[in-house]
């Protein structure tokens, strides 16, 4: 099997502008229109509702419409299987059938209504994808082993194993041979299934790392012939990935570098670092999932509180206004998930805690009406604004007559600094609507953990 070895509450002022019509600058070879301002939720199923259904997390969607909500992203939806299941309800990443669905989520028609009405309510609602193993008890373990890899010394079928083909402790998946072209076909065909069958708007690919390009660029030019809108976010940080047509990869390492910066107190030029080699990389109409939450570092590496502590706020306004960023927000995130959510059985989401949703309202509402802030090449151009403070981050990003200027402080304490690299200009305080005035260079107070978010000019 050839595995890939490279690499401060505020009152609420609501926008009134609206994106404009314009001619592009850039080409947008296979984004669809939608998704240019668009944001994504991760919706937990088992754990969203005391009942762990698509009939009750269904009852949430005009909730979330109404805080913004664009991209709904389901974890996986398919049956889990009983062969060598961890835990009592076992992992959702350990499908059964490809084309089934868990019937402790419901049934066929129960999916079917979910998306229909996700889709009348103005939402696109993409499902998890696990092309890198399967469970035990998967009908193609004994229809088509061939389809699986075996070990070259002991020609045994292997447990799943990472995008690097190293040996893993997921002892309840079998790993699938990239080798293999009808697995492949078979695997392209089963994905057909879902957008042909329920109308599904894209994937997120689970390890897409663990696969060939060449087998992306066939699967998603084969998938795009059937939807040329369908939407795909690769799990993974590989920036081949854009050259097969992914729309989004994962945004790991900068993740990572909030919970430094946001949680450790580490040095804010690390973020210039990580931009100067995004640069290099990554192509700039590739977007990037930024996120402060997702299940996996809710349920191994601990809640938001636990990595960065009273910065979740700050943190997210980067996710939503740095360039190339789409953001996510996570099942929960909305209320302060405050526990670690048990991965293999019921562990319920408490949503009676005081809910955050006029924060991220804004904060998405920000990202809709700001064209500087539009996803990929389609937003403006970021310029870094000097602070001289290593907890404070600046940047201003222009797009046409619209500016966007964002300050940041990751610190516990209230800070005013000496600035300079603004562009000087009447803004409107996006948070509280206030007017404020901006010089190129001079002094400016912000609160602990804070952030100020100023706007200017046609949306």
């Amino acid at each position: 099997m050839k595995k890939i070895l490279t690499l401060a509450a505020a009152a609420l002022f609501m926008a009134s502008c609206a994106q404009p019509e314009e001619v592009v600058d850039a080409p947008h070879e296979y984004h669809p229109e939608w998704s240019k301002n668009a944001n994504m939720y991760e919706v937990n199923i088992r754990q969203y509702t005391p009942e762990g259904t698509f009939a009750a997390f269904q009852t949430h969607l005009p909730r979330l419409r109404e805080m913004g909500v664009d991209i709904l992203w389901l974890m996986p939806v398919q049956p889990i299987g009983v062969k060598n299941r961890k835990g009592v309800l076992g992992s959702y990443y350990s499908i059964q059938d490809y084309r089934g669905i868990n019937p402790e989520f419901g049934n066929e028609e129960d999916f079917r209504s979910l998306v229909n009405a996700a889709h009348e309510q103005g939402f696109k609602l993409i499902i998890d994808w696990v092309p890198n193993h399967t469970a035990w008890d998967h009908p193609w373990m004994t229809e088509s082993p061939e389809f699986y890899y075996h070990d070259p010394a002991t020609g045994q079928i292997t447990n799943g194993r990472d995008d690097h083909n190293n040996p893993t402790d997921w002892t309840d998946v079998a790993e699938l041979d990239y080798e293999n072209p009808a697995m492949m076909e078979a695997q392209r065909q089963d994905m057909l299934f879902w957008m042909d069958t329920y109308q599904v708007d894209g994937f997120r690919v689970d390890m897409a790392g663990g696969q060939t390009p060449e087998y992306w660029t066939e699967t998603i030019n084969h998938l795009r012939g059937h939807n040329p809108e369908v939407f795909m976010l690769a799990e993974s940080e590989y920036y081949y990935l854009h050259e097969s047509h992914f729309d989004m990869t994962y945004g790991w390492e900068f993740h990572h570098l909030l919970n430094n910066v946001a949680g450790k107190s580490a040095d804010v030029q690390t973020i210039d670092d990580y931009l100067a080699r995004q640069a290099k990389d990554f192509p700039a109409d590739g977007y990037r999932l930024y996120f402060i939450d997702n299940h996996d570092e809710n349920s191994w590496n601990g809640t938001v509180e636990k990595r960065i502590g009273n910065n979740a706020h700050a943190a997210f306004m980067l996710c939503v206004t740095m360039s190339q960023s789409m953001p996510l927000i996570y099942s929960g995130q909305e209320v302060g998930l405050n526990k670690s959510l048990r991965f293999f059985e019921r562990d319920t989401i408490d949503w009676s805690a005081p809910s955050q949703a006029d924060f991220y309202s804004k904060a998405l509402a920000l990202k809709k009406t700001q064209g500087a802030l539009a996803n990929g090449s389609w937003g403006g151009a970021q310029t870094r604004i000097a602070t001289n403070n290593p907890s404070v981050y600046a940047f201003s990003r222009v797009k046409g007559d619209n500016i966007v200027t964002v300050f940041v402080n990751f610190s516990a304490e209230e800070v005013t600094i000496d600035y300079s690299g603004a562009i000087d200009e009447d803004y409107t305080n996006w948070f509280t609507g206030e007017e404020a005035e901006l010089e190129e260079a001079g002094q400016i107070t912000l609160p602990a953990n804070g952030y100020l978010v100023l706007t200017h000019g046609e949306c």
